[in-house]
């Protein structure tokens, strides 16, 4: 299948001078290509002229990996915040198909969308609160609970903290997963980087109390379907250690690893040819009976 597109090309000025026809299978994987490798350049310059000075962020280094350069570009040059790097732009690159950004990125490139379009959108969704702010809900929270119980914190005063959260309507920030009934993997492998790598950080430490403590209490609320730490249960603390402390760009980083997983996802939807999405339907009248016949079922 060949389809039009609209090819701009470094090479071009602009979208409107040419039309080429092209194998969408192969402009997706160029265009994927090309968005992987310039995504942070302008996730550090952004970084750079919104934290640091403005300064250029420099020359990229062939000799370096792709976190490596992301890591000096913005302006850090610990060999360990690059290693956390490479493990955060790795945990954080896909987890299946059903969360908001994965599936929307997913959705309008089953239309032919080139993929800035497609994951334009999925950002656009990891925008919302709900989705790309999780890692900062639960900084805020271990931070404030910190600020209650000071560092000593003993599990009695954990277990009061979480208790009162969970009696004014809140729930516990990282804890439970929508498709995971176990720890989180993800989890598992930034609290073995934390051990090998900060284990005496307080904050670490008080993370790694609220692992003792909270699947029980989530357990015996009997609500919840997973007590376990998901992996913003954890990112905040490590980033907070190595000084990137801006929590407004947390977003960003997790942005720049997911373009790894949606957009390898979109080269494979065009090589295997998948239709556009068309979820179906329901009526508001079809919806009532739906609830009436399960109803009428368990009586």
């Amino acid at each position: 299948m060949y389809v039009q597109v609209h090819v701009a090309t470094h090479e071009l000025d602009s979208w409107e001078k040419t039309v080429m026809t092209v194998p969408p299978k192969l402009l997706c994987f160029e265009d994927s290509m090309d968005l992987i490798a310039k995504l942070p350049t302008v996730a550090a310059t952004i970084y750079r002229n919104l934290y640091r000075d403005g300064t250029s962020i420099g020359a990229i280094d062939p000799a370096k990996d792709w976190s490596a350069n992301f890591t000096a570009m913005l302006g850090y040059d610990d060999p360990q915040f690059t290693e956390l790097m490479r493990l955060y732009l790795t945990i954080h690159s896909d987890h299946e198909g059903g969360n908001v950004s994965a599936h929307t990125t997913h959705l309008v490139g089953s239309a032919l969308s080139d993929p800035y379009l497609s994951f334009a959108a999925g950002m656009n969704g990891l925008a919302g609160p709900l989705h790309g702010l999780a890692n900062q809900e639960v900084l805020l929270w271990v931070t404030k609970l910190r600020a209650e119980t000071g560092d000593d914190v003993t599990e009695d005063q954990l277990k009061e903290f979480i208790w009162k959260t969970l009696k004014s309507g809140q729930v516990v920030p990282g804890y439970g997963h929508a498709v995971l009934r176990k720890t989180d993997p993800r989890y598992t492998c930034q609290r073995e980087f934390a051990l090998k790598h900060l284990p005496d950080d307080k904050l670490f430490k008080l993370v790694a109390k609220l692992y003792n403590v909270v699947p029980g209490i989530l357990t015996e609320l009997g609500k919840v379907a997973n007590p376990w730490p998901n992996v913003d249960a954890h990112s905040g603390v490590l980033l907070q250690y190595y000084g990137m402390t801006e929590m407004n760009y947390y977003t960003v980083l997790f942005g720049v690893s997911r373009a790894l997983g949606v957009l390898s996802s979109l080269v494979w939807d065009r090589a295997l040819g998948l239709p556009i999405e068309r979820p179906k339907s329901m009526s508001t009248e079809g919806l009532q009976k739906l609830v009436g016949a399960s109803a009428a079922k368990a009586a």
